[in-house]
């Protein structure tokens, strides 16, 4: 059994979530996201950088937006990448108070800038909803339940007609788990 200490929580998974982001598409080198991350909060007291909506990366730094200004958290350099992070922090819904609640993950490659746009938000990760598991949106259907159907061979349309869900959603549910 796995000690309580070590379990992610929530928060967790979405700081690691916005960290793909920058690392992945981005390649921004970890010594560079440490150097960023404790800038901003040793500078603007912040917490949970990974988290604010503020934080930015352009692959090669990271940036923090305040007052209007862009300022480079981790060194020089370009601005270029700035409206990819934000597509990935727009997949994180949040309450009143600005904590995160959901998390639609991206369930299709994001190697290019253009596949973030266009990842549909049918999975998602609300930790209310079985335990934080990925299931579709707006169902509470687990996509581990999907897949393992798929993976012992019963068909898209089988999976649709039994969980009354779009082909679409079944296929999304299948490519996030199999990622």
């Amino acid at each position: 059994m796995i000690p309580r200490s070590q379990y992610l929580s929530f928060i967790n998974l979405v700081e690691a979530h916005v960290l793909a982001a920058i690392r992945r598409p981005h390649g921004v080198k970890l010594p560079k996201v440490r150097a960023a991350l404790e800038y901003v909060k040793r500078q603007f007291h912040i917490e949970r950088p990974l988290i604010d909506q503020t934080f930015q990366a352009d692959g090669l730094d990271l940036f923090v937006e305040r007052y209007g200004d862009l300022i480079n958290a981790s060194g020089g350099g370009q601005q270029a990448m700035k409206e990819i992070i934000r597509v990935y922090l727009k997949r994180i819904e949040r309450d009143t108070k600005g904590l995160p609640i959901k998390l639609y993950p991206f369930t299709r490659g994001t190697e290019s800038d253009s596949a973030p746009n266009t990842d549909p938000r049918i999975v998602v990760m609300n930790p209310s909803v079985s335990f934080g598991r990925p299931v579709i949106a707006g169902t509470g259907i687990p996509i581990s339940s999907i897949y393992e159907r798929y993976r012992a061979g019963d068909s898209v349309a089988d999976l649709a007609q039994d969980f009354s869900l779009e082909a679409s959603a079944i296929e999304e549910a299948i490519h996030c788990e199999a990622a």
